[in-house]
């Protein structure tokens, strides 16, 4: 399923909106490992572009 939403997230990171709909939708069925390796994942590919945003959605898991 990881493997899954980094490819969803991929397709939509063209689109902010898109993109956080797809990270909190994945955020709700991921365990918590593969949260961890998301998040890393995330900032890795997207945190130049979307820094604040990840930071929002895993900081409201918390």
């Amino acid at each position: 399923m990881l493997e899954m939403t980094k490819k969803v997230l991929e397709n939509v990171s063209f689109d902010k909106t898109l993109f956080k709909k797809e990270l909190k939708k994945a955020t709700k069925w991921l365990k918590k490992e593969e949260l961890m390796l998301l998040q890393a994942w995330c900032f890795t590919k997207f945190g130049e572009r979307y820094q604040d945003l990840i930071n929002e959605v895993f900081n409201q898991l918390n």
